[in-house]
Order: C-alpha cells, then structure tokens, then sequence
C-alpha cells in the first residue's frame, strides 16, 4: 500500500520541462532540489548532461516528455517554438497542462491558450522576473495568467521556482506584465550604456563611470514612492500637479542631453525618444503639468 501510494505522489508531483537553455537548466535543478521528480528535453540533447547527472530523466521525443507528467513547463525562444516542438505531441496533450514562460506577444499568447484548449490541455502563461542564477532564490518571482482554477492546481509546484503572482484569467496579462517590465529592464540598459558612452569621451572608463551611474538607476525607485504615497494614484485620477519637475523643466533637461550628445557624436535615438515625449506635452500645452504628462502622447490618441 505505501509503495502504490508514493508511485501516485510521485506521478501528481512530476514536471516537465522542455528547453534546456539556462532558464530551463536552472528550473529544473530547482524543481529537482524541491523534490519533483523531472523529465526533460531540449532540442539539442546534449544540453541535458548536466540537469540528468543531476537526477533529470531525458526523454527521448516531446511526446514522450509530455507524458510522463501532468505539468508541462516551456522554456524557449518564443512561441513559434512551442508549435515546432509539440505539433507532433498533440495526441498527447489533452488532461496536461502546459505553463509557458518564454517571451513574445500577447495576442500570440492568447492564440497559444486557445490552441492548447483545443487539444484539451489547460495553458497557463508566465514571465519569470530573474535571470537564471536567481531562479529559486528568495528574491524570485513569476508572474502568471490564465484559468484561476489551473493556477490554483499547480501553484505549489511552481511556487519553488519563485513567488507565483496570479495577475487573471487573461493568458496575455502574465506577457503584457512581462513585456511592460522588460520595457522598464532594457530601457534602463540602453540608458546605462549611452551615458557610460558620454563619460568615456571625458576618458572616464566604464569601471569608473556605471558605478556612480547605478547609484541613480538603484534610486529612482525610492524616488518615485517619495513622491507619491501610492505611485500611480494620480496618474489614475488623471492628475498632474506641477509643484516639481514640470513638464517644461525636464523638456529642457532633455534638450541638453541631445545637444550634449550631439556634440560628442554619440547616437540620438534614445535621447531624442525622450525629447519628444517632453516635446509633445508642452505643444499640447501642459509645459506647466508634472513630468508624467508624457503618458498622454505615449498611449497615442483616444
């Protein structure tokens, strides 16, 4: 009786994971560490090695991967790989549920949850909010959407791999979340990377310059809530109070940032992006609004 009731433990507990880049290397091993049995496979088996001699099982096809358990994790490039790998699986699909954390659209994700529904499998959608060495760690989390029923099922076995965030019933919510944040994430490098290219021109090497960079990358989060007791309340309420940082005085911030790097013969992409979004609200006439006025002309017309 013990043996058949751990075989049973043991077959609601297993995972899947196919995509065995870092991502899915580091999953695994966590999942492994948290007591999941796992089977994997990667289109390239050899990226396997390590995550079997750790204890993964490889199967040898996607079929055979996405029956061996009842959660199926997705780590790929995007979802056009999702298709290549399981459009010779689907037979086995249906009474599965596969949780896909690699990036693209919304919509292609929504689509992704039909197409799945369609071959009887539950579909969650994920966006995993560290890079692969912080997978597990306490600093972790993943967003997720879809079916709260399907969420609710697997929530304690993907909670090892970081604090579940239930965003809704909407498959595209987790990507949206995701892509909003990767907006904020890449941004901020690019940012980064032309202001350590403006101090360089000075002579300032880059092990001199990002360090006094971060400090305002690591502080404009602080800087933010120290303006707003809940930052976005206002912005909700469409207010836009001009005590501080108008629209005008950080449209002419900008200026100088393109001037400046226009006289070091830097690229003016970025710097420019920003001065339009200035330049936009003072034409429209709200030189005098707080700075988060350029919300107007980035969310395009109404």
């Amino acid at each position: 009786m013990n043996e058949q009731r751990n075989t049973l433990t043991r077959q609601s507990s297993a995972v899947t994971v196919i995509g065995l880049g870092p991502m899915g290397q580091a999953m695994t091993r966590t999942l492994l560490t948290a007591g999941h049995p796992v089977t994997v496979w990667n289109r390239t088996p050899g990226r396997a090695a390590g995550v079997v001699s750790d204890g993964a099982a490889l199967a040898s096809t996607p079929g055979e991967a996405v029956e061996a358990s009842a959660l199926v994790i997705l780590s790929l490039t995007d979802y056009r790989a999702m298709y290549d790998i399981l459009d010779s699986a689907t037979a086995s699909l249906a009474g599965r549920t596969l949780v896909n954390l690699s990036s693209d659209t919304p919509d292609r994700t929504r689509e992704a949850a039909t197409w799945a529904a369609g071959h009887g499998a539950g579909f969650l959608t994920g966006g995993v909010m560290v890079p692969a060495p912080m997978v597990g760690t306490e600093a972790a989390y993943v967003y997720y959407s879809g079916r709260g029923q399907v969420m609710e099922t697997h929530r304690a076995a993907l909670a090892p791999l970081g604090t579940p965030k239930y965003l809704g019933d909407d498959p595209g919510l987790a990507q949206l979340m995701y892509q909003a944040q990767l907006t904020v994430f890449l941004t901020t490098l690019s940012a980064l990377m032309h202001a350590t290219a403006m101090l360089g021109t000075a002579g300032l090497k880059a092990s001199q310059a990002l360090p006094e960079l971060l400090l305002t990358a690591d502080a404009t989060g602080d800087i933010l809530r120290a303006g707003e007791e809940t930052p976005g309340a206002a912005l909700d309420a469409g207010e836009h109070p001009g005590t501080l940082s108008t629209v005008t005085m950080m449209g002419a911030t900008s200026d100088h940032i393109v001037e400046t790097s226009a006289s070091l013969g830097l690229d003016l992409a970025l710097p420019q992006a920003v001065q339009a979004h200035y330049r936009h609200a003072v034409e429209n006439g709200h030189g005098g609004d707080h700075w988060t006025r350029i919300i107007d002309s980035i969310r395009g017309p109404r």
